[in-house]
């Protein structure tokens, strides 16, 4: 049998629950203060939330019609200051707002609590169209780029980019030139190295086929710099010596 006290103490303990629930029930269930923006609900909760469902965000479109989110105020009303981002709401795979948006954060969130975004909502069509939201670098490499970013970059970051060209062929001496010396009509899937000193089809050919190589299609299976030469089998010649190929 349990003591008494323990069976006092748990009694004084729903009472008080119960009491607190009566006096304050706002207190009782309120996760904190509305931000500034939705201050003026007060306290209606059902204007956001329904009962045994959470915030449904038919709720949220409500008010904030899907075609005017980032253009107009609830109102209606154009937004006072420009955006500095792109309407994109309207291109979202479906109506979830609390993934990515909090309320009861008061009406100074701390930044870390701002809205978060993952790219997985949007629809499929526009995920890899990083133009209708994201500036194009300015710096001299990106230039150069007329492709999608998908070629070196994911929609989980930015940084790092997921293409190393060295695993390929290593961009030193004269050989750091622009992209499209290489490769054709912004094409990155393909490259091309007659175009530069002596490298026509035919004298590459009989180079070739001189050593007695055959097979000379891709270039960077057996050269993985300009000052580098190897074989499909792991030789290597660099700087007129020969060596095992290590990689």
């Amino acid at each position: 049998m349990k003591r008494p006290w323990v069976l006092i103490a748990l009694s004084a303990v729903l009472v008080a629950i119960l009491a607190a629930a009566v006096l304050a029930p706002r207190a009782m269930v309120s996760p904190g203060e509305l931000s500034a923006a939705h201050a003026d609900l007060g306290g209606d909760c059902f204007a956001c939330h329904a009962p045994f469902r959470g915030a449904p965000s038919e709720r949220c479109v409500s008010c904030h019609k899907l075609a005017d989110i980032g253009l107009r105020t609830t109102r209606g009303l154009p937004l006072p200051t420009r955006p500095t981002r792109p309407p994109f709401h309207q291109a979202l795979s479906a109506a979830n707002c609390l993934a990515c948006h909090a309320e009861h954060q008061g009406a100074h969130p701390p930044r870390s609590s701002g809205p978060t975004f993952a790219h997985a909502l949007l629809q499929p069509a526009l995920r890899g169209r990083c133009e209708t939201c994201h500036a194009p670098p300015a710096d001299t490499l990106h230039r150069q780029f007329k492709a999608g970013c998908a070629q070196c970059h994911t929609t989980r970051a930015w940084t790092p980019a997921a293409f190393d060209h060295g695993r390929y062929f290593r961009l030193e001496g004269e050989h750091a030139a622009p992209c499209a010396t290489c490769h054709v009509n912004g094409d990155f899937k393909r490259y091309t190295c007659f175009g530069c000193h002596e490298h026509t089809p035919a004298k590459i050919r009989a180079e070739h086929e001189e050593e007695g190589i055959r097979n000379f299609d891709n270039c960077v299976r057996c050269h993985r710099s300009g000052d580098e030469e190897g074989r499909e089998g792991g030789e290597r010649r660099e700087g007129g010596r020969r060596e095992r190929e290590r990689d």
